[in-house]
């Protein structure tokens, strides 16, 4: 289950990427119709009047959400059939399981109206945005098939808890700015394309403000979970985070002060994803669940508990002979 589960996280997280590659490389038009490519042809044939190569990146990406919804399949027929203690289906990993075949059938029809409306920086925005919540949603199922039934326990002060999840809030703050930054800019399309009707100068001095402010918290953070000796998992987690927004700083001011080459774009979406999923990772990290008990471990236990309490032998009387189980000096 673990291990489907992750190949979940993997599938939400590489259709961003894809995704990213399309719009950058401006082929998201090179299949103009939806859900053919084109008119006339469900493959990327025919004449769209973009390149070729634009047509097969964009009906590449198709197939990639086809094959990536198998993969939602699959891992909404392993939470189904998941009973890891024998008590029953887990209906908490069957929800969280379900919203990943849900959220890519959402996605294409999402992913028409985006081609329909001619990439509409609103659509396109909502695109995305939905695409880092089937993410979250992967990440919490991989987390969850991992624990127990039990309540949450926070292992840090509530405080603590409550920052962490103030950075998160931030963090997607951050990300939703990201994607106005884009549909600003030259990279939101082919020129004829729509944009936001915004300053590329003051969004994007609004999405470094934030970045800025979300490196301040998550620095506070590092500290504040050392003090108060939080486990070792969410310290980690916490530094990791901290590096990945620090290269995220660094990108994005490369490719500000560059040009906005799509490369550098490119890395700079992928870094957020592994943000948004190393964010996620930390606030599991922060309580506990118990563990999953093992069936046949459960079993054992039950037996043992049956026989663990032999009866005493009865004692022998002063000075009588010694039980022959008994080792001798």
């Amino acid at each position: 289950m673990r291990r489907i589960a992750l190949a979940g996280v993997v599938a939400s997280a590489a259709i961003i990427v894809t995704g990213a590659g399309v719009r950058l490389s401006a082929s998201g038009l090179g299949c103009p119709d939806w859900p053919r490519c084109t008119a006339t042809s469900i493959v990327a044939g025919g004449a769209t009047g973009d390149p070729l190569i634009h047509r097969w990146i964009e009906f590449g990406n198709r197939l990639v959400t086809v094959a990536i919804f198998v993969i939602a399949v699959a891992v909404f027929v392993a939470a189904w059939r998941y009973r890891p203690d024998g008590a029953g289906r887990r209906k908490d990993l069957v929800w969280l399981a379900s919203a990943q075949p849900a959220g890519i059938l959402a996605q294409a029809a999402l992913g028409g109206i985006v081609v329909l409306t001619k990439l509409d920086p609103v659509w396109v925005s909502v695109h995305f945005l939905l695409s880092m919540a089937l993410v979250a949603a992967a990440v919490a199922l991989r987390v969850r098939c991992t624990e127990g039934r039990g309540p949450a326990r926070l292992l840090v002060p509530r405080e603590v808890w409550l920052f962490a999840c103030g950075a998160v809030a931030v963090l997607g703050l951050m990300i939703a700015a990201g994607t106005v930054v884009t549909g600003t800019g030259p990279l939101a399309g082919a020129g004829d394309v729509p944009r936001f009707h915004l300053p590329l100068t003051g969004v994007t001095q609004l999405h470094a403000d934030i970045g800025w402010l979300l490196a301040g918290l998550v620095i506070a953070l590092v500290v504040v979970l050392r003090l108060v000796r939080a486990p070792r998992q969410a310290a980690r987690l916490s530094w990791l985070l901290l590096a990945l927004i620090g290269a995220q700083g660094a990108i994005g001011y490369a490719q500000y002060f560059s040009g906005l080459p799509a490369g550098l774009v490119w890395a700079h979406v992928t870094d957020a994803v592994l943000i948004w999923i190393t964010a996620l990772r930390l606030l599991f990290a922060l309580r506990d669940r118990g563990t999953v008990a093992d069936k046949d471990q459960t079993r054992g236990d039950a037996a043992g508990v049956a026989g663990a309490a032999p009866a005493a032998p009865a004692p022998s009387p002063a000075g009588g002979p010694l039980p022959a189980d008994v080792p001798q000096r």
